[in-house]
């Protein structure tokens, strides 16, 4: 018997300029203990099809087909009925728990209130499970952080905390909708480790939508790939991933970037670093420096004799863990942050003892494409106004024709059509708003691009194309580029030179293929281990390796 059962669903949505298709016909099914992966691009369905599962669509949703979860009946169920199953038969986990999580609730009393929705229990009895529920799902002192406030959390401890409140009440069925999206691969590989130990210790069913394809890997048993709202192939994870039958998946297949570590030393190119830059000024240069936060017992060590430098048209990774201090020395290489010890060199000119004019000129050489679009662009602007904005801070003397002009020729370098341009951010697709937050960055000509995380929340194939135009707007204008990111395969690729951080230090530094195929320290092995692959037989040697399950 299946813990969901998903027969010729259909979903369209009614708006303003008419119906919008959203899901059809899709079946599926989740057996008890088994993970179904749900993959394919932004707007493909997979999200809406969850919701469904869950019954959460909005009202202007109108639903076709069959859906059940755990015999009982989704389509057609009244408020009350939907408000006994979920949470109790089946629960969801999603991307960001900042947002699923109360800010001003402590968490221990967010998990007794889930406990109490669905059982019969006193106050005490359900603080006394919220507890238990903490050190289920790996977290250190449950006892004490069960008086914690979400933002007094890490980000894989909330996720940690939304998964006790998913498996309060043992569900049958668990939908995770991107549970890892926003975690460094550790946090990932620790999360995939704790969902893998419930659905084998509870026979808990698993509903899996992603876009990582070394998650899917990973850990699902099944994958059902959707195009446009349909589903266009499923089968094992080794039928699909390794003998993909449709053109659609052989091409999402090919997007996905590939950590080169697990391949032969003679395969290709790997294992060869490129030549150095020309040029040996350095076009951004910290060295040793610190930065503090807070005051007296309180203060949090962010970074500790920090050195690092990007020279002219050379890309740079910056890796590490969340916490590690990547997105610090991101800051201060912007110069948003004044370091309390040693210095930070812009385009050969001491970035502390400039002043006024002069450091807003030197600032001016530097773009920046931050993770998330929708928060770095003006939602009240037009594509235009935007990536025109820079121009109108700091080439004050140029026309608004001159502006338009040079706004166009950006905007036609980052692969975005003139038609929208009169669009807003929020009228375009993840991919298309990253590539504006590009356009503008490179508005000024910057001879140094800082990117930190720009591709983290979108799919591959836009992870792709972005990554691509980055690339080619490189080799044209020549800029440098100082490139944070946890994602290792993405950084292989791309960088030409690796900074390995951990609790704010250098741990490890070289050229990009030396470092990843051969580390140095024991960190920078543990980092490149929690990287999963997009190959499942891969990846379960690799699992058993690491002595992370018995051998088969």
């Amino acid at each position: 018997m299946s813990v969901l059962e998903i027969e010729d669903l259909g979903v369209t949505f009614s708006t303003e300029t008419g119906d919008v298709p959203a899901v059809r016909d899709v079946s599926l099914h989740v057996r008890p203990g088994e993970t179904l992966a749900l993959v394919g691009e932004s707007g493909s369905g997979k999200s809406t099809v969850a919701l469904a599962a869950m019954g959460l669509l909005p009202g202007n949703a109108r639903v076709s087909g069959r859906i059940s979860v755990d015999g009982t009946p989704i389509v057609g169920a009244d408020d009350r009925e939907l408000s006994g199953l979920r949470g109790r038969t089946v629960s969801m986990v999603f991307q960001e728990p900042a947002t699923a999580l109360d800010p001003l609730t402590r968490v221990g009393a967010q998990i007794a209130e889930v406990v109490r929705n669905h059982r019969q229990v006193s106050r005490a009895e359900a603080a006394r499970a919220a507890v238990d529920l903490l050190r289920r799902v790996g977290i250190p002192e449950p006892e004490h952080r069960a008086s914690a406030f979400p933002f007094q959390l890490s980000g894989g401890q909330r996720q940690r905390v939304v998964i006790a409140m998913a498996i309060a009440n043992s569900p049958g069925l668990l939908i995770a909708d991107e549970p890892t999206t926003a975690l460094d691969v550790t946090v990932q590989a620790e999360i995939l480790d704790l969902l893998r130990a419930l659905a084998a210790d509870s026979g808990t069913g698993v509903l899996l939508v992603t876009h990582n394809m070394g998650v899917v890997a990973d850990f699902a048993d099944r994958v059902a790939v959707m195009l446009e709202g349909e589903v266009v192939e499923t089968g094992t994870v080794e039928d699909v991933l390794l003998r993909p039958s449709h053109e659609y998946t052989r091409r999402l297949l090919a997007a996905v970037p590939r950590l080169a570590v697990d391949e032969p030393r003679g395969a290709g190119t790997a294992g060869e670093d490129p030549q150095e830059p020309e040029g040996s000024t350095s076009v951004v240069e910290l060295r040793d420096v610190s930065v503090h936060f807070g005051r007296g017992r309180r203060t949090v060590r962010a970074l500790q004799n920090v050195s690092l430098s990007v020279r002219p048209g050379e890309t740079v990774g910056l890796v590490g863990e969340s916490g590690s201090g990547k997105s610090t020395a991101a800051r201060v290489a912007l110069g948003l942050l004044r370091p309390d010890s040693g210095s930070v060199a812009l385009f050969g000119n001491d970035l502390g003892r400039t002043r006024g004019r002069a450091r807003r000129s030197l600032l001016s050489g530097v773009g920046v494409v931050l993770q998330d679009p929708v928060a770095s662009l003006d939602a009240r602007m037009s594509v235009t106004e935007c990536v025109a904005e820079p121009l109108r801070v700091h080439r004050r003397g140029m026309t608004a024709v001159q502006r338009r002009e040079r706004v166009a020729e950006v905007l036609e370098l980052v692969r975005l059509p003139r038609g929208l341009a009169g669009r807003g951010p929020r009228e375009l697709s993840g991919g298309q708003r990253q590539r504006v937050s590009l356009a503008r960055a490179l508005v000024l000509e910057p001879r140094l691009l800082v990117a930190d995380e720009p591709t983290s929340a979108l799919d591959v194939s836009v992870q792709r194309t972005v990554l691509e135009v980055i690339a080619e707007l490189q080799g044209e204008l020549g800029f440098a580029c100082l490139f944070v990111s946890h994602d290792l395969a993405v950084v292989q690729e791309f960088a030409q030179r690796v900074v390995v951080m951990r609790a704010g230090s250098v741990e490890e530094e070289g050229p990009t293929m030396t470092t990843l195929l051969r580390p140095e320290t024991e960190y920078t092995r543990r980092l490149i281990a929690a990287v999963p692959v997009p190959d499942p037989v891969l990846q379960r040697r690799r699992r058993v390796s690491l002595g992370l399950e018995a051998s088969a």
